[in-house]
């Protein structure tokens, strides 16, 4: 299976990438081909709603980072998501790119499986993330494989001492 994951934190070398590299090392320890798209190294405008990939085969107007994280996602059979959560949703980093998924909306995607990694420094924020994430998987016909939350997260590096994180491991481990 090629299984892309985005990785919606600004900070490099923070918890969520630690996050995304755990579950891609257990997923490729199963044999999955696995990519992650760091966005914090990336460059995504929003969204300008000219639907222009409605009547363009699904190729956006905007020529940035989008592309490439475009072209990843039409090989991809299945499509995780990784954020911390800000103000009590993911990030807009990552919101942005979601909003460029809808190039996709008129052709459609060729992923069925979707899996979401969130963390954060509080407990109990998770609520409107995960609400967005399973709107998004009804509408779009999208298997759910899991959804993991790690609170606790207060500084960068504390992902490197959570408990969970051996979770992260095995949901990546446990695709099929």
């Amino acid at each position: 299976m090629n299984i892309v994951v985005i990785s919606g934190s600004p900070r490099k070398g923070g918890n969520t990438e630690t996050m995304a590299e755990t579950f891609a090392k257990g997923a490729r320890e199963s044999g999955h081909e696995v990519t992650i798209k760091m966005l914090s190294t990336l460059k995504v405008a929003p969204c300008v709603a000219c639907k222009y990939c409605f009547t363009s085969e699904g190729v956006c107007s905007q020529k940035d980072d989008m592309t490439e994280i475009l072209e990843a996602v039409d090989k991809a059979d299945m499509l995780v998501f990784a954020s911390p959560i800000y103000w009590f949703d993911i990030t807009a980093q990552l919101k942005c790119t979601i909003d460029r998924m809808y190039a996709r909306g008129k052709i459609g995607f060729h992923h069925k499986y979707v899996g979401l990694l969130l963390n954060s420094g509080a407990p109990a924020v998770y609520d409107a993330a995960i609400a967005q994430y399973k709107a998004s998987n009804s509408y779009l016909k999208w298997e759910d494989k899991g959804i993991i939350t790690i609170a606790g997260m207060e500084k960068k590096g504390s992902m490197d001492y959570a408990e969970k994180l051996h979770e992260v491991f095995e949901f990546g481990k446990s695709i099929k």
